[in-house]
């Protein structure tokens, strides 16, 4: 988590096994942040035995709870760093805390929502539960458990003026929020369409680090979301099934224990190998540079990528043999043909194999709109498609696989993601100087 209060001092309190305390920052009901004197642009985050609903109303130990919280947060975090969304999740300590980024928190719940139940249904009366919101529903509400966290519109966000770590939480700011919260969600939810689950709604918070960005902080676990088995919700596995006891036992707190564990355990399997590849085959060595450009593009976004030198004009029955040799290991693959003058290297491909196969041709000074047109003039019967950049064939590669792994997705949809709040900045930047 990232929790800072201003005018703090950090004073040595105690020590665990290589890690100093500080002051505690802040207590909630189910953590505790500390302060780290030899470290203080990050803070150590304890998780607690215990489970609260209603803002507090209902709240029970819950032994064993601390260690499940920790591991199904730091694995959904590490499953986000990886995706690209940047976080304040540093490492884990030990089985019940972790260290995190130091920050401002900004006090406001953003919720997302993919199917209508729970409060949504209360509050808009005559919406049927289950209704599917496409694209997602965002949601904001204030924090305040005295107020029982009440919800607050776009225009009630922006008139607050809220300050964190230094920044005023204007228009920017908010678009810089709603944009990767609805991307939290929607790579969260491709991870868990894997595990045949339903991720109804979730809620998440940021706060603003010591180098003044705004960063996905708090605890992402069972707590966060309602999570639906087969998309059904009388298998929910969240914390709504403690909300809806009607007398809290000790049988009851265990189907509880259970279900959180059963989330822990399964969030470890979110985050998959690399189960896709592409294949980069290239007419002569001289195009090195033009197909390594296209290796680095592919192992920036997670995806195994080999580089090839066959020609179809001087070698079809070895460029054959590497076909079948990638065919032939059963994974989803795209084949990159890098071919300049005459390209017979594409077509050869897509006219021997039922995997996708994308031209990118070395276009050179002389020549270039004839090496061009050899990649675009196809015999009939041939399907792939021509680019001009390394980047492009990258993209069109990552596009293509992203349909059968989820990880791929979710970076490609991260990319996306900051490269619009990258516009955002520029224009901010700009604007100052007016």
């Amino acid at each position: 988590m990232v929790i800072s209060r201003k005018n703090v001092t950090t004073s040595f309190l105690f020590s665990l096994p290589g890690l100093k305390l500080g002051d505690k920052i802040i207590e909630g009901k189910t953590k505790i942040v500390y302060a780290l004197p030899d470290d203080p642009a990050n803070v150590y985050i304890l998780s607690k035995d215990r489970i609260t609903a209603g803002d507090g109303a209902r709240a029970n130990d819950l032994e064993g709870k601390a260690v499940i919280s920790t591991a199904t947060a730091t694995s959904i975090f590490d499953l986000l760093t990886s995706a690209g969304i940047k976080n304040h999740f540093v490492r884990q300590h030990d089985d019940k805390s972790f260290i995190a980024q130091r920050c401002d928190m900004i006090p406001i719940e953003w919720v997302t929502r993919r199917l209508a139940t729970g409060s949504f249904l209360k509050r808009n009366v005559g919406v049927k539960e289950g209704y599917r919101f496409s694209p997602p529903k965002l949601e904001t509400f204030f924090k305040d458990d005295e107020n029982h966290d009440p919800q607050w519109s776009y225009e009630q966000l922006l008139g607050a003026k809220l300050e964190a770590g230094g920044r005023v939480i204007g228009r920017d700011e908010v678009e810089i929020m709603s944009r990767t919260t609805v991307a939290v969600f929607e790579v969260l939810e491709k991870a868990w369409a894997t595990q045949n689950c339903t991720l109804v709604d979730m809620k998440i918070e940021f706060g603003v680090n010591t180098k003044g960005e705004i960063v996905l902080a708090d605890l992402i676990d069972s707590d966060s979301w309602r999570l639906w088995p087969s998309g059904d919700r009388r298998l929910m596995k969240d914390k709504q099934v403690y909300r809806e006891l009607k007398e809290v036992t000790a049988e009851a707190l265990d189907e509880v224990k259970r279900n959180f564990q059963w989330v822990a355990e399964r969030v470890k399997l979110l985050q998959t190998k690399p189960s896709a590849q592409v294949v980069v085959l290239m007419g002569s060595a001289t195009d090195l540079e033009h197909g390594q450009k296209i290796s680095k593009g592919c192992q920036a976004l997670g995806i195994p990528c080999d580089v090839r030198v066959s020609s179809a004009h001087k070698g079809t029955e070895e460029t054959i043999r590497i076909l079948r040799e990638y065919e032939g290991e059963g994974i989803p693959c795209v084949f990159v043909a890098i071919a300049g003058r005459s390209n017979g290297l594409g077509p050869v491909l897509s006219g021997n194999t039922s995997y996708p196969v994308i031209n990118c041709p070395p276009v050179k000074a002389d020549w270039g709109a004839q090496d061009i047109w050899s990649s675009l003039r196809l015999p009939s019967g041939l399907g792939c498609s021509t680019v001009l950049s390394p980047d492009a064939a990258v993209l069109a590669a990552a596009q293509i696989l992203s349909l059968s792994d989820h990880m791929i997705w979710s970076r490609l949809r991260c990319k996306q993601l900051y490269t619009y709040l990258g516009l955002k900045d520029s224009d901010k930047e700009v604007r100052k100087d007016k």
